[in-house]
């Protein structure tokens, strides 16, 4: 079933070429959660047999990325915490996990922008407390492009060396990789910047 699921991916990404990549990160990214994996590590596999640009098809998925992450922004920036609590319910946003969204972004401040764009799971959720906190539009876009570019990057490595199916052992290294990765980001960001 997995199988011909990554099949039908691979299948779209290939027909709808770079603009698919743009529109399914893009879904991945604002409230409709679209896991990156289906999406960026068959466009890697596309590229390793020369049938897509690996450079074009980064710039796709990370635009894609920051459009989605913008879109998310700009509805908490204009609409407020009134839009979560009427209509967060149909995508998954109850009040208590946007308070912990919240928590952490206030606890963490902006480079959780850049850091959660590396942690499956909440990397879509991040943009609403940034857009309810008004967090400069620059920076947003700055940090977001960042820790999207890292995700992307890897997830194209994975498809282009390890084919369009890599093992879950090899997608939970990565993932534990990331967070180590995250965590050392963090506590430099703290201690330089925020000193």
């Amino acid at each position: 079933m997995l199988s011909e699921v990554i099949n039908f991916i691979v299948s779209v990404v290939s027909q709808w070429g770079y603009f698919g990549i743009f529109v399914m990160m893009f879904l991945e990214s604002s409230f409709f959660p679209f896991p990156s994996e289906i999406v960026m590590i068959p466009a890697g596999y596309l590229a390793s047999r020369g049938e897509m640009s690996l450079v074009l098809a980064f710039l796709c998925g990370v635009a894609g990325s920051l459009a989605g992450a913008l879109f998310n922004y700009y509805l908490c920036y204009f609409f407020g915490r009134g839009l979560i609590e009427r209509y967060g319910k149909f995508v998954g946003i109850n009040e208590v996990k946007m308070a912990k969204f919240e928590a952490f972004f206030n606890k963490h401040g902006e480079i959780s922008t850049f850091n959660c764009r590396l942690i499956p799971g909440i990397r879509q959720y991040i943009s609403l407390p940034a857009g309810l906190s008004k967090m400069n539009v620059f920076r947003f876009s700055l940090f977001t492009t960042l820790g999207a570019g890292i995700w992307v990057a890897i997830l194209l490595g994975v498809g282009y060396f390890l084919g369009q199916n890599p093992s879950k052992n090899v997608l939970y290294l990565i993932s534990a990789i990331l967070l180590i990765f995250v965590l050392i980001i963090t506590i430099i960001y703290i201690k330089k910047v925020k000193k």
